[in-house]
């Protein structure tokens, strides 16, 4: 009998979310003891700022421009390597509870079978797990949970804000916000420690297992059970360190940055990416911040409690001394930072730093560490290899994480394509130094999906925004860690940039010969 690995995913949620981390607000005793018992790695980094291209480099241990999954909508092949099947050769049981979102979630008629195992009653396998759960935000589609709570508990499934609607709601009217009725056991959050416990006991005492235990919060929309919601008073917060305070403030910091920012906040230009189409983040107000902030927080220890009980189970069985634990998410969340919400292409703290604890297996015998170096998602599946006593496979581009200070580690990527053919956006980001750099290369046109096909007609423009490739953004974090001043032409800065911009280049592998389609908008 081996080494077991819980591998605990979030969705959208800030470095800053964990106690451990600085926050404040949320309590999250479960996961600030795995990382005051285990490596706190506080300098992480996805390899990009939306789901699926980060969670197909959680599950290949490979860069994006390498999977292929450049953006929401383009599909993991079904050939894509998967650290799970290479556990799975090497004995482990497998399984994945929760949100997967390798294949396009705007998928009604089961084409990939993400969306159809529920629907047809099957477990998978499926990428190299033996056994998948699946849930996303709402009670739609064919993931198992919807087709659970539409059988079980149909009245249940009417109470869910409406996903990417803008639709106001709550106390404040902001967008994608309700007080959900639902039972707080019927949630997906408690679902999927419900589910993952059944599996776990499902197993015999002596299994080596790799399970993913996959959250669908705190992701909009932020409507966890009315039961629950006032846990944390809104009208009692602040408004987040990120947020300027007021609207001339908000402008002068984002004209100083490449145009899309400024323009999506005054509605100019729409984040068709990131967030729901008609939303115009000028319009919100510090109360409706609050009351999103609030939710988040909510729903956040929601999660911390729903880890307690699947780590007591553990227990039980008598497995905590074997078990590591690793407790991350996929990216970050805006949450009031320069008074926006949402995500999209915004290479910044908020979206790329996310949180990121690795609790060994006691039995390992390492020493508590917090790591200042910086990590990506794709050390992830080599980590889990070296666990697991599995040689790491050649198609891995990430290394185990260092379980000490004085890795050497210098840098992590990060990177951004957009998905629709009128958008054209692409960023190059490296954290090193404590400096951010982010480099535009130039708006290309007519490569992804039409957007015209979603919005022609309606309310929301196409997008009329091109950058020539001179653009960028340079933050020094230590002394700026919210991001508001860009360094990017100030000519005393000059040669760091250059020198970034180099590094950046030169560590960076090179692209598929031929992208992969966007298949679907999200």
């Amino acid at each position: 009998m081996g080494r077991k690995i819980l591998f605990i995913t979030t969705d959208q949620q800030r470095f800053d979310a964990l106690g451990c981390n600085g926050g404040t607000v949320a309590r999250t005793p479960v996961a600030d003891r795995l990382a005051a018992t285990g490596i706190n790695y506080r300098r992480a980094h996805n390899q990009n700022v939306v789901c699926m291209p980060a969670r197909s480099t959680m599950v290949t241990g490979q860069y994006v421009r390498t999977h292929g999954v450049f953006a929401n909508g383009v599909a993991l092949p079904a050939d894509a390597p998967s650290v799970a099947a290479h556990l799975h050769a090497h004995g482990y049981r497998t399984a994945l509870v929760g949100k997967a979102h390798f294949e396009p979630a705007m998928d009604l008629r089961g084409k990939w079978p993400e969306n159809r195992l529920g629907r047809q009653g099957s477990y998978g396998p499926h990428r190299g797990f033996e056994h998948m759960e699946l849930a996303m935000h709402v009670p739609l589609g064919g993931w198992h949970y919807s087709v659970w709570l539409q059988r079980e508990h149909p009245e249940a499934t009417s109470g869910f804000a409406p996903l990417l609607s803008a639709q106001g709601g709550g106390e404040t009217g902001a967008p994608e916000v309700a007080y959900n009725p639902i039972a707080r056991e019927w949630y997906h959050t408690d679902w999927v420690a419900d589910r993952t416990i059944a599996w776990l006991d499902s197993l015999p005492a002596d299994a080596d297992w790799f399970c993913w235990m996959s959250f669908p919060d705190p992701h909009h929309p932020w409507d966890p059970p009315a039961s629950e919601a006032k846990r944390v008073p809104w009208r009692e917060l602040d408004l987040p360190p990120g947020h300027p305070g007021s609207p001339e403030k908000i402008v002068a910091i984002l004209r100083q940055k490449p145009r899309h920012w400024l323009e999506w906040w005054e509605g100019r230009w729409r984040n068709y990416e990131g967030g729901p189409m008609t939303f115009v983040p000028k319009d919100l107000t510090h109360d409706q911040i609050r009351e999103v902030n609030a939710l988040t927080h909510v729903e956040n220890e929601l999660i911390d409690e729903a880890c307690g009980r699947v780590l007591r189970r553990i227990a039980a069985r008598g497995w905590e001394a074997d078990t590591d634990v690793f407790f991350t998410t996929d990216h970050g969340e805006l949450q009031g930072d320069f008074g926006l919400l949402y995500k999209g292409p915004y290479h910044t703290d908020a979206l790329m730093r996310i949180p990121f604890v690795w609790r060994p297996a006691p039995s390992a015998g390492l020493a508590p560490a917090v790591i200042e170096e910086p990590v990506g998602q794709l050390d992830l599946a080599p980590t889990f290899c070296q666990i697991a006593g599995a040689a790491i496979p050649e198609w891995v581009q990430g290394a185990p994480l260092p379980t000490a200070p004085g890795s050497g580690r210098e840098r992590v990527l990060t990177e951004w394509d957009s998905q629709f053919a009128q958008v054209g956006m692409h960023l190059r980001t490296i954290y090193r130094d404590g400096y951010i750099c982010t480099v535009y290369e130039k708006t290309t046109r007519g490569v992804g999906w039409d957007l015209a096909r979603l919005i022609a007609g309606g309310p929301v423009p196409l997008p009329d925004l091109t950058y020539d490739g001179t653009e960028g953004e340079l933050y020094d974090v230590r002394a700026d860690p919210h991001q508001w001043r860009n360094l990017w032409n100030d000519p005393g800065y000059a040669a760091l940039r250059s020198d970034l911009v180099a590094d950046l280049r030169d560590h960076l592998p090179p692209p598929r010969p031929v992208p992969l389609p966007v298949e679907a908008p999200a």
